[in-house]
């Protein structure tokens, strides 16, 4: 009973002294709670954005029953797994659908045979559409569907206005709204049919808040379209994609699996929210040995990613409450000497400071995990938008909350454990009079956390290596904690710098390194906190890097082409082209003179005559030697891959022997990827600045972007097979004759190895070549550099003046690659948060401490604006030097995930030798800049405004 006693003393000690002193009280429980928010906010949210299957399927088929749809095998019976992610033709092993077997049905699937008796079904149907907006036009999927049905309800949701009740209203998409310049109330016509619509609200579809949407009633759009196109030959009738039907039985069980076996034999695909939620054992799956399982890909980089940041977060309340409890022991020190005179020895002086670890830590989890939940529910909708989709309700997992408050309440204990053994070693005397007395740096600390920084980086590397997140996590914190035993000498150094600068910074400095005992734990505690954030923000640089170099490009990157229509027999490519410039002129943000890029092709133009053979029409190749293949598809291929670093697959893959080994890109209608065109091809598309190469084009001999195509000799083979469609007779006038095979041997000038990436093109002819070969020639596309990528409105207003000019082009420019990662988003979004929360406390805790100097210097008749630069210095030099210390600590854990994904890529490589392993890792130098400048300074700012510049004197406290 006397240890209870003695415990529940000094819990009640350390509960008033918390109250009296409550800014240092706040402060130490804000230190405490800032870890345990963003870690709190972190798990609900990544839990929360992952749906359940209940939300799954009410995101794809509202609240039907079950989804109806013709999966394209030909209407013969099927075989389809439960969940309807794979399926094929009844009686085969294909999984995935795609054609059907020999003898079966042709059509496609009756869905209203195959439902089941008293069902009700809602038709939905697809039609890709052009519409105007106040741009232009825009084209996007017209949906018919009745959105206001119940049934439909969560999947398609109003978020303002009204469901359209006739059939010349609709509802759209808010990103369709937005690109488009419209908004509830507008109107907008659909191209073709020449109908308007009314745009009478607006909704959201919960798994793609990014996308246009447009949705009318069933038999609004497309049977008036038929029958406009049935009247006027002119009007291309529409080409609705295949419908599906939401379904909802008649039974309150649902639709059974005997339904959906009904269904597969009329080669209906069903996918069935009972079926899906209580799936049936394999025995009652027909042909479920024939579909093979989905494998469980990757995952590690997420586990990895995830236990490493949570390591690193529990590091940092050990390190952002360890000040912080030191601060409150050396500021109650009077009070715990008073313990000592009245009689309490050692062991009570440290069970007060270890009570106030548990009062102020607890009040800390607490709050921490409170605040993450109101954190989370605020800035929900904020992270929907980025991630692009509505996440499910909001999941909270009590276990992992308790766990997570937990940790925090412990750690808030251990870190009152230092200062509670300080405490209780502190003479009586000491504590009395307020002396802190003269303490040494450790020399051994340096030492140990030099050794702990190499150790702590190798076991991450290792562990990244060897493909094991807890070796990761072990690793980054041990080398975390060896930058740690470092501060103390680092913040020592800080004062040599001091006779640099003026009075208010030098006396930070010097005070910063003569208090290296206060101001090293806070410089932990922002390091801590930048070093997550950098972890984080490096990881994610790094995979868009990788990503971005993986996107195989239609055009260079800042060119956008203007193609014309050469697939219509009365199209005049050169008048549609010309027409195109004087509107690129006016509606794109185009650089310079455009490029007249020509095709080229031998014998009838295959473009115009698509509907005939293959073989009898022309073809023009330029094969490859032989002894110019890539090596990597060759035999053996996986066995040289085997052998080689991700830096030598690298400049392996990008060589021109293998840089268009996997397929060609006929950009430009010719398979070969052989132009005709002049210098300014060179310098407009290809990006090539050389004279040689333009004089070379001008005396009439091609350039050779692909150096792989010549032959030892330098020269290229050219095979044209004249073949030609009866119905050519243009082109058959000027080649009479039966087919031939005219085979040339072109010199040709080779441009440098770096060119043979160019999108689309691997030669580019003269006119005059191609004349003397007897090849056809006609222009194709103007290509320009551009100053910006087109944005929607550019585009729109663009299109819709071709579209008047009879759709003669089409604009052609790169997709803007989806680099958004909501989970690595969610990580740093919150990491940032503590990240300026633990600078602002850690540099204000460090304020709290030193308000002694700055009495003192009221004292002695400091103006009142040294205290305010003062104060702002010390908390911009603690904050800074531990931004530029948490930078250099988050790159090892990032770095060891990274080599995670190179042993991944590797691994994949050697299976597939054309797949890419280069895994870069790429420093956000944003980030860091805005870190290393903005944390400091805004600290520094606040510190600052916050301090009073009023002389208060009062006695020296201790």
């Amino acid at each position: 009973m006397s240890v209870f006693r003695g415990w529940r003393a000094a819990l009640r000690i350390a509960r008033r002294d918390a109250l009296r002193a409550k800014g240092r009280s706040a402060l130490v429980v804000a230190m405490i709670a800032l870890p345990v928010l963003g870690v709190t906010a972190a798990d609900i949210t990544y839990r929360s954005a992952e749906p359940t299957k209940a939300e799954q399927l009410t995101a794809a088929m509202g609240t039907a029953d079950a989804v109806f749809s013709d999966p394209g095998l030909g209407g013969g019976p099927i075989h389809q797994m439960p969940a309807a992610d794979s399926y094929g033709p009844a009686g085969t092993d294909d999984s995935g659908g795609s054609g059907g077997t020999a003898g079966s049905p042709s059509g496609p699937a009756d869905l209203k045979a195959a439902l089941p008796a008293g069902a009700r079904a809602l038709t939905q149907q697809n039609v890709l559409s052009t519409v105007t907006t106040t741009y232009g036009i825009k084209t996007t999927e017209v949906t018919e569907l009745d959105t206001a049905d119940p049934m439909v309800g969560g999947m398609i949701n109003l978020v303002r206005g009204a469901y359209p009740k006739t059939g010349s209203e609709m509802v759209a998409s808010d990103a369709f709204l937005k690109s488009a310049g419209l908004h509830v109330g507008s109107h907008t016509t659909v191209r073709g049919v020449d109908k308007t619509f009314t745009i009478t609200g607006a909704v959201e579809v919960p798994t793609s808040l990014k996308d246009s949407f447009l949705y009318v009633r069933p038999g609004a759009l497309i049977k008036p379209w038929q029958r406009a196109a049935a009247a006027d030959h002119t009007l291309t009738p529409p080409v609705p994609e295949d419908g599906s039907l939401f379904v909802k039985a008649a039974g309150a069980s649902g639709v059974s699996w005997r339904d959906v076996l009904a269904a597969n034999k009329r080669g209906v695909l069903v996918e069935s929210r009972s079926v899906v939620l209580d799936p049936p054992p394999d025995s009652e799956v027909p042909g479920a040995a024939d579909f093979g399982g989905s494998g469980s890909g990757g995952g590690f980089e997420l586990t990895a990613s995830l236990a490493t940041v949570v390591a690193m977060a529990m590091l940092e309340i050990v390190l952002l409450a360890g000040p912080a409890f030191a601060v409150g022991a050396r500021r109650s020190r009077r009070q715990l000497g008073l313990v000592g005179t009245c009689g309490g020895d050692r062991r009570h002086i440290r069970a007060v400071v270890l009570a106030g670890g548990a009062v102020l830590g607890g009040a800390g989890a607490v709050a921490g995990t409170a605040a993450g939940l109101i954190l989370t529910v605020a800035l929900r909708p904020l992270i929907e938008g980025w991630a692009g989709r509505r996440f499910g309700s909001i999941a909270i997992h009590p276990g992992e909350l308790l766990g997570i408050a937990a940790i925090g309440l412990v750690t808030g204990v251990l870190a009152a454990l230092a200062p509670a053994v300080v405490a209780g070693r502190q003479p009586v005397v000491e504590s009395l009079t307020g002396r802190r007395g003269v303490r040494h740096s450790s020399r051994v600390m340096p030492v140990l956390g030099v050794i702990a920084i190499v150790l702590g980086g190798a076991v991450a590397a290792v562990g990244g290596l060897k493909g094991r997140a807890v070796l990761v996590a072990v690793g980054s914190v041990v080398a975390e904690l060896g930058v740690l035993a470092c501060i103390p000498v680092i913040v020592g150094s800080l004062g040599r710098l001091g006779r640099f600068f003026p009075l208010s910074p030098r006396l930070a400095l010097r005070d910063a390194a003569r208090n290296r005992g206060r101001t090293a734990p806070a410089v932990a505690a922002v390091m801590a906190a930048v070093a997550g954030t950098v972890a984080i923000a490096t990881y994610t640089a790094s995979t868009q890097a990788e990503e971005a170099y993986n996107t195989r490009l239609s055009l260079p990157p800042g060119v956008v082409s203007i193609k014309a229509d050469t697939y219509t027999e009365d199209a005049d490519p050169a008048k549609s082209l010309e027409l195109a410039r004087g509107l690129a002129r006016h509606d794109l943000p185009v650089q310079g003179s455009p490029a007249t890029i020509s095709r080229v092709w031998a014998g009838s133009d295959c473009d115009k005559f698509s509907d005939a053979d293959p073989e009898t029409c022309g073809s023009l190749t330029m094969p490859k030697p032989k002894a110019n293949s890539c090596p990597l598809q060759e035999a053996g291929g996986k066995d040289l891959a085997a052998g080689l670093s991700a830096a030598e697959h690298k400049r392996l893959v990008n060589s021109p022997k293998c840089k268009d080994a996997e397929y060609a890109d006929d950009t430009f209608g010719n398979a070969a990827e052989i132009v005709v065109g002049d210098s300014a091809v060179l310098r407009v598309y290809a990006g090539l600045k050389d004279p040689a190469a333009a004089r070379a084009l001008a005396a009439g001999t091609p350039v050779l972007l692909n150096n792989a195509y010549a032959g030892p000799d330098g020269k290229v083979t050219l095979k044209a097979v004249h073949r030609y469609v009866t119905a050519d007779k243009a082109n058959r006038e000027r080649h009479p004759g039966k087919a031939r095979t005219t085979v040339s041997h072109l010199a040709v000038y080779r441009a440098t190895d770096r060119y043979a990436a160019t999108p689309g093109i691997r030669m580019i002819m003269p006119q005059a070549t191609a004349d003397r070969i007897g090849l056809h020639t006609g222009p194709v596309a103007a290509v320009y550099r551009v100053a910006h990528p087109p944005t929607d409105a550019e585009t729109q207003r663009f299109n819709d003046g071709i579209s008047q000019a009879g759709n003669g082009a089409y604009l052609s420019q790169n997709q803007k690659p989806d680099d958004s990662d909501t989970t690595l988003l969610i990580l740093a979004l919150f990491s940032g948060v503590v990240t300026l929360g633990a600078a602002a406390i850690a540099t204000g805790l460090a304020k709290a401490d030193a308000e002694a100097d700055l009495t003192t210097l009221s004292a002695i008749g400091a103006p009142p604006g040294v205290r305010r630069t003062l104060s702002g210095f010390q908390c911009a030099v603690v904050a800074g030097t531990g931004v530029l210390l948490g930078t250099a600590a988050g790159v090892v854990p990032a770095v060891a995930v990274r080599l995670t994904d190179l042993k991944r890529a590797l691994d994949q490589m050697q299976k597939h030798p054309m797949d890419s392993a280069y895994t870069p890792i790429a420093l956000p130098w944003e980030t860091i800049g805005i870190l290393a400048v903005a944390v400091p300074v805004l600290a520094g700012l606040l510190a600052a405004g916050f301090t009073r510049s009023r002389l208060v004197l009062a006695r020296r406290a201790g």
